[in-house]
């Protein structure tokens, strides 16, 4: 009867986030520099009308709100998974060095592959991040090959701090500063339906396929010894995972830049609402990361219109507070 009960009210929490997520896109889309009403973005929406107005939600805010969307979804999803496998509540991609590592191979590849298109700036993400978290795991690791949560931290801001002076290094000195900076200073400004094309099915993807291991993420969150008593095989779902990890992370980077913070602290609210079963965490985890997302990129867009202020630097003035204050409770704060 409790089971049943549960079941109902999570379901009705479902309902809620997706009536909120909708909502949060129907603001996102009003809301900018340019004046527009609910019935210019319903004709933007249903109709091919070329109105000035029109052609700003088609072209400029509604690829703009759907990036959001999957972006703060692969990020949130990511933290989920990382606080998981990791049982680490500090652990977020952003800190763990996989934006960082990511934001690395985007100035080598400006460098070295001038000319790079859009998909293949995703994959050099992609390797960068898997870079930078395999350093953070080796260094993370303690000598019986198990994963401190303290030296993971450690490991990450270290690692973090070696990539970025790096990738400032590269571009000082090849002169470009400018191309680097404006593909990572955290924002959605300038995204286009081509670049959706090219990171929505990775993001998808990725996104489903870690909802399906959700259960296993549950398991691995309790201990190594639990997950293998249960029959888990637990290195190649740890290589799952983490593989996902680096393809969201990766994707998202390309797309957004650098972004801390979400990954950190969408799970923890979620699961002041939905428990710790990681069925829910991660599947609650991706609507409110991307109600979260789009929330933020509506006040980058208005906090000072007509100019834009880094989504980034809103994530981090939310992020920065709530990352010490999980630090102050042992990471125990909505748990």
């Amino acid at each position: 009867m409790k089971s049943k009960r549960q079941s109902v009210l999570i379901s009705y929490k479902l309902i809620g986030c997706l009536l909120m997520l909708v909502l949060s896109f129907f603001l996102s889309m009003k809301f900018g520099a340019a004046d527009t009403t609910f019935r210019e973005l319903w004709l933007a929406i249903t109709t091919n009308v070329k109105d000035d107005n029109i052609l700003v939600l088609r072209e400029i805010r509604l690829p703009r709100a759907i990036a959001a969307i999957l972006i703060g979804a692969a990020f949130a999803v990511s933290g989920a998974i990382m606080q998981g496998v990791t049982r680490n509540p500090l652990a977020d991609p952003g800190l763990l060095g996989l934006t960082s590592g990511a934001n690395m191979a985007l100035a080598l590849a400006f460098v070295f592959i001038p000319g790079l298109n859009y998909f293949g700036i995703m994959i050099a993400c992609f390797l960068g991040a898997a870079l930078g978290a395999a350093l953070v795991m080796a260094l993370g690791a303690t000598r019986r090959g198990r994963l401190s949560p303290m030296r993971i931290i450690l490991a990450g801001a270290a690692v973090s701090a070696f990539l970025y002076a790096i990738s400032d290094g590269v571009s000082i000195f090849f002169k470009i500063s400018k191309d680097v900076t404006m593909w990572t200073a955290g924002g959605l400004i300038g995204t286009t339906w081509w670049q959706l094309q090219a990171i929505a099915p990775v993001i998808l993807i990725g996104i489903a396929a870690a909802l399906i291991l959700s259960n296993q993420v549950g398991i691995l969150s309790l201990s190594d010894e639990v997950a293998m008593g249960l029959g888990q095989k637990l290195m190649m779902i740890k290589a799952i995972l983490f593989v996902l990890v680096i393809v969201l992370t990766g994707a998202s980077v390309a797309l957004v830049g650098n972004m801390a913070f979400v990954g950190l602290m969408i799970p923890h609210i979620v699961r002041r609402f939905v428990g710790t079963d990681y069925r829910h965490v991660m599947t609650f985890s991706a609507f409110a990361g991307a109600i979260f997302m789009l929330l933020a990129d509506m006040l980058s867009r208005t906090i000072n219109a007509p100019y834009e202020t880094p989504v980034a630097a809103i994530v981090a003035m939310l992020g920065l507070p709530f990352f010490l204050f999980v630090v102050r409770k042992g990471g125990k704060a909505f748990s």
